[in-house]
């Protein structure tokens, strides 16, 4: 335990040095937000650092981008009533269907067309799809891709997830979506959950709003569709290799995203807490907590942002991400068009 911690400090440490400064920076510019600086600094310090630093600060790096997001999310629980979070969820499920449905459409049209590798646009199709790296991590052994793909399609999915927390509440604003609206925007076309949280909180700032809640609970709903792309890719790959099935059920057992249970349990104590009339600044509290949380969660997605890797991926990868990227934003937007929410 004690050596754990030891080993992760260094990289939670960076982090949080890159965190501070970039919270502050968000109070003051809220048209770019805390989670961006948060990306943009840490991508430009990771190119600074050299190998024998990054084996050093990796286990930190690495804890912070996943379990410190999953503290971040379950924190944003607090403050939430069920109804609410059952309501947005019955909500997003068509347009989530329909965004994963076109990815994955548009990485097998591009498989054919361009002669990608099957298992990288397997993996850049589900990352986009679903919740980017999480999504390609659950999903590859499952399918048997090797290091390299995994490395080329979470380097392109990075990428998107930086542009999108980038563009995406300027775009939102030209475009007229109300609050509510861009939380399923955001819940539904950025397809991991650090973008979408940068995203979301980056369009609070601008319009002083709380579209955050309405993002976080929407991608978790589509977090869920892991377990039966997951199982139907294990099915597949079961009919090809009947080796294919004890890696499968291996992998199953560890895809399932429990944070969302400790979430679900959160917005039960807000629940409770609201009947016994216990005091609004408490679950306050802790939503400012989760909210520098997911600015040093940033912090560690961009000093996992390899530039030179993405350069270095070729172009046919890039372009299958970008095409899923776009078709999804594309029918996000047009299916809250047409169920009338834009």
């Amino acid at each position: 335990m004690v050596n754990s911690i030891k080993q992760k400090s260094p990289g939670i440490l960076l982090c949080l040095l890159i965190a501070i400064p970039s919270w502050f920076l968000g109070k003051l510019i809220p048209v770019i937000g805390g989670p961006v600086f948060a990306i943009l600094l840490g991508m430009c310090l990771a190119l600074l650092i050299h190998q024998k630093q990054r084996k050093t600060l990796n286990p930190g790096i690495a804890f912070t981008s996943k379990k410190i997001l999953q503290l971040a999310v379950i924190l944003l629980g607090f403050g939430m009533n069920l109804s609410e979070i059952a309501s947005v969820g019955l909500t997003s499920i068509p347009i989530i269907l329909s965004t994963i449905s076109i990815s994955l459409i548009t990485a097998f049209v591009l498989f054919k067309l361009l002669k990608l590798p099957s298992n990288l646009s397997v993996l850049i199709g589900v990352g986009s799809s679903i919740c980017g790296g999480s999504a390609i991590a659950a999903t590859a052994p499952v399918i048997g891709a090797d290091d390299e793909d995994v490395a080329q399609s979470i380097s392109v999915i990075f990428l998107f997830n930086v542009i999108a927390a980038l563009l995406f509440p300027t775009l939102g604003g030209l475009l007229g979506l109300s609050d509510y609206g861009f939380g399923l925007f955001a819940g539904t076309a950025v397809n991991d959950t650090s973008s979408v949280t940068a995203a979301a909180t980056a369009w609070d700032a601008i319009h002083h709003a709380n579209t955050l809640d309405t993002a976080a609970v929407v991608k978790m709903t589509r977090t869920l569709a892991i377990l039966p792309i997951t199982l139907v890719l294990a099915f597949v790959r079961t009919k090809k290799s009947a080796s294919g099935s004890t890696q499968s059920k291996a992998n199953l057992k560890k895809i399932f995203p429990y944070f969302i249970l400790f979430f679900l349990l959160a917005s039960v104590i807000t629940t409770l807490g609201t009947m016994l009339h216990v005091p609004s600044e408490i679950f306050t509290s802790l939503k400012t907590v989760s909210k520098f949380l997911i600015v040093t969660a940033m912090s560690a997605i961009g000093l996992n942002t390899n530039l030179v890797k993405l350069i270095k991926s070729g172009a046919k990868p890039i372009l299958t991400g970008f095409c899923c990227w776009v078709a999804i934003a594309l029918v996000s937007l047009g299916m809250q068009h047409i169920l009338g929410i834009w």
